[in-house]
């Protein structure tokens, strides 16, 4: 079954989208957003393959649920939008797919196949890759690591103090102690802090090199965090152990990493 998820302001949309699939014998609906926080929430309980995501929501838009979504949870995802037609053509070169209101069954159909097409060939990271693109071109974070480090560092510092993050046309400096966790895509890393996410081209081995060991831990292949937000621990049967992040982020620490768990440990 593939667990999807609706997220739509308008009841009557989401009321008959999930009518349209309940025709779909592999589809199971399992959950609602009325908006990007509940949409959250629902994904990182959840846990869902696929969400049909309406892109013009009030307060957090469609964007925004995208750019705050972790890489290592990021499901597949098909835009459910009336955008112009230069909008449209970016979703088709990075998105899985979208749908236009008023939603045609026989593109619904399109959409449903190539979601089993992407989750059958584990190409979810490729997906993931192409997501994290389509934000980097729609906000402008087109910064690389080392620019980045290189415009934040401060004097003669082995670890650098700020991070420069690029929006538009403006830039901001990060300090490093804001930073929650890291996550990365292929080429693409999400910097989370201060309840934004951001976007940024580089490789987590160099950012790994960049950071201040005594605040930052590896804790798998695709995730660094910040010592300082682990609240709690708990042990998972196949030797991997979950990482609790104040009330509502939950990371993975993979076997490979489980020797930092002492250093973690020191500080809950």
């Amino acid at each position: 079954m593939i667990r999807t998820l609706i997220v739509d302001d308008e009841q009557l949309a989401r009321r008959g989208l999930e009518l349209r699939l309940q025709k779909y014998a592999d589809i199971s609906v399992c959950g609602e957003s009325r908006n990007g926080r509940e949409a959250l929430e629902h994904i990182r309980t959840q846990a869902p393959d696929l969400i049909f995501l309406d892109i013009q929501m009030p307060g957090m838009d469609g964007f925004e649920v995208l750019q705050r979504m972790s890489g290592s949870d990021m499901p597949a995802v098909v835009f459910v939008t009336a955008f112009n037609e230069f909008a449209l053509q970016a979703f088709e070169a990075n998105a899985l797919d979208y749908l236009l209101k008023p939603i045609d069954d026989s593109r619904l159909a399109e959409a449903l196949e190539r979601a089993r097409q992407l989750l059958e060939s584990r190409a979810a990271l490729e997906h993931r890759n192409k997501l994290l693109n389509l934000v980097c071109e729609l906000k402008g974070e087109r910064l690389s690591l080392e620019d980045a480090f290189d415009q934040g560092a401060s004097g003669s510092r082995k670890f650098p103090e700020r991070l420069a993050i690029r929006d538009g046309g403006k830039t901001r400096c990060l300090n490093m102690t804001a930073i929650d966790w890291v996550d990365a895509a292929g080429d693409y890393m999400c910097i989370h802090a201060d309840g934004e996410t951001y976007v940024m081209r580089g490789t987590m081995k160099r950012l790994e090199e960049l950071l201040d060991p005594e605040l930052f831990v590896r804790v798998h292949r695709s995730a660094i965090v910040n010592r300082e937000r682990v609240t709690s621990m708990r042990s998972h049967r196949n030797g991997e152990y979950f990482l609790q992040l104040g009330t509502e982020k939950e990371l993975k620490l993979s076997r490979k990493y489980k020797a930092n768990l002492e250093r973690l440990a020191e500080r809950i």
